[in-house]
Formats: C-alpha cells, sequence, structure tokens
C-alpha cells in the first residue's frame, strides 16, 4: 500500500471533503488497498455522528478515470491470475466500495470535477446528489475494452438516469459531456470550474443544517424505497419517525421554527 493516503480527508464544520488523490493515474482505483481504504472511510463517517455531509472529488483534472487500463494491458494487480482469481478479487476489491457507500448514512455530493469514466462514473452515480464541472465528461465506458461494468454499473446507472439512455451508454460506450449530462439528469447542476467545489459546499451545509439524525435516516428510506413496495416502506418510515419525535433536535427545530430563529442543534 502507498504511503501517500488516496483519499485526502479535510474538515469544514459537519462537512467532510474527501478527495481521489491519484492525479497522476487521473485518480484510476487500480489497487485493492484504495476499494479498501473508501470503504474504512464509510464506516468512519457513519460511526462519527459530528459528519451530516460529505463532498466526494478528485484531484487534478479527472474526477476519477476508473481502473487502470495499463494494469489491464499487462495483466497486473487485480487484472492478474486466474478466471477465479480476478472473479475474488472484484468481490474482496472494487466491489468493496458500492456497498459501502450503499450503507454509508451520511448524505454524499459528488463534485465532478473532470472525466468521470467506467467504474468513476459509477463511483459518482453511488453518491446522492452530482455536480458537475463544465469541463466534466461522463462514459460508461467498459465494452469500448471489451469488459462489461464490474462494479455495480448496470444496477446503479438505470435508476439515475433510466434504463433507455443507460442502455444506450453503457452498449455504446460513448462519452457524454456535462451539458448532455444534465439533460439527462445524471447531475443536477453544472457550473464553472471555479464554481465547482464552492457550489457542491453550499449544498452539503445546506444538507448540515438540519438534522443529522433526519438526513441520514431520510437517505436510507430514499434508498431502500428503490426497492421495498409501499406499504413496507411506510412500515419502516414510521418506525423512523418515531425515534425521529423523541430527540433532542426535533424539538430544538419545532421551537426555532415557531420562534423564527436558527435550531441550536445539538446532535441528539
Amino acid at each position: 500500500m502507498s504511503e501517500t493516503p488516496f483519499l485526502l480527508i479535510e474538515r469544514d464544520g459537519p462537512v467532510v471533503i474527501a478527495t481521489l488523490n491519484r492525479p497522476d493515474t487521473r485518480n484510476a482505483i487500480s489497487e485493492t488497498a484504495h476499494s479498501e481504504e473508501i470503504a474504512q472511510f464509510c464506516a468512519d463517517v457513519t460511526r462519527d455522528a459530528s459528519v451530516r455531509a460529505v463532498v466526494l472529488t478528485g484531484a487534478g483534472k479527472a474526477f476519477c478515470a476508473g481502473g487502470n487500463v495499463k494494469h489491464m494491458a499487462e495483466k497486473t494487480g487485480m487484472f492478474g491470475g486466474s478466471p477465479f482469481s480476478i472473479r475474488n478479487q472484484y468481490r474482496t476489491g472494487i466491489q468493496l466500495i458500492p456497498t459501502a457507500l450503499y450503507d454509508l448514512e451520511v448524505p454524499v455530493v459528488a463534485a465532478v470535477n473532470g472525466p468521470a469514466i467506467g467504474a468513476g462514473l459509477d463511483l459518482a452515480c453511488m453518491t446522492d446528489i452530482r455536480i458537475a464541472s463544465e469541463s466534466a465528461l461522463f462514459a460508461e465506458s467498459f465494452v469500448k475494452l471489451g469488459i462489461v461494468p464490474g462494479d455495480g454499473g448496470a444496477w446503479l446507472l438505470p435508476r439515475v438516469i433510466g434504463m433507455a439512455r443507460a442502455s444506450l451508454m453503457t452498449l455504446t460506450g460513448d462519452t457524454i459531456d456535462a451539458a448532455k449530462a444534465l439533460e439527462y439528469g445524471l447531475v443536477s447542476e453544472v457550473v464553472a470550474p471555479d464554481r465547482l467545489l464552492p457550489r457542491a459546499l453550499e449544498v452539503a451545509h445546506a444538507i448540515a443544517a438540519n438534522p443529522g439524525h433526519a438526513t441520514r435516516m431520510a437517505k436510507r428510506l430514499l434508498r431502500e424505497g428503490q426497492d421495498m413496495k409501499l406499504a413496507p416502506l411506510l412500515e419502516l418510515s414510521a418506525a423512523y419517525q418515531a425515534l425521529a419525535h423523541h430527540t433532542h433536535d426535533h424539538h430544538e427545530a419545532v421551537s426555532a421554527f415557531l420562534e423564527k430563529r436558527t435550531p441550536e442543534l445539538k446532535g441528539e
């Protein structure tokens, strides 16, 4: 494992900024250690009640270039060995990321600063809100290399942009620009490059201004609602609501609303 962390972590009050920190490889996720680091980060953030939002971005000119194509050509790292070995390396490597981000309770805003290609696009789809720089590019490019989405992209992308557009992107492997990504609903906003991180932080702090227990449980309801029938989702919502009604921050938020003041949240 490299001595330099793959994720550069910074704190801005209740918001954590996580930066993929391999600009020399366009932030490619090429080692099992990278996946393990992201998974551990998600676990740490979930345990830390003081964190109420995360911004995920990339260092340098790219958000994430996906897998390391040079390693594919050399058949090294996660791409080396027998078919059984490669299967296991996917399962115990990069596939740690979608499950970790799915289980991460804290809302995540992706600041897509440049190309998000292959697994990089899928990584963006694992977040809750995506904001793109005008220079961002997106491609579900696996078929261009004769492979398939190995990190959950076939599950993620249709849920973000719909099956028809996900099929087009997945089966052609073609690249779309930020304007087309906005049209597709892949991103919610497109901003000038120098406005990207400030805007992502604005959104993250708007999330973080709310009681953390409420945003965490609301995110979980949104995630579970993707695959759950209405009746069990209503049951889960009722249970979460009962918990929320007995928190200090709920009572404080109600009082602040009635008194027309800013609530003083304690994370309790």
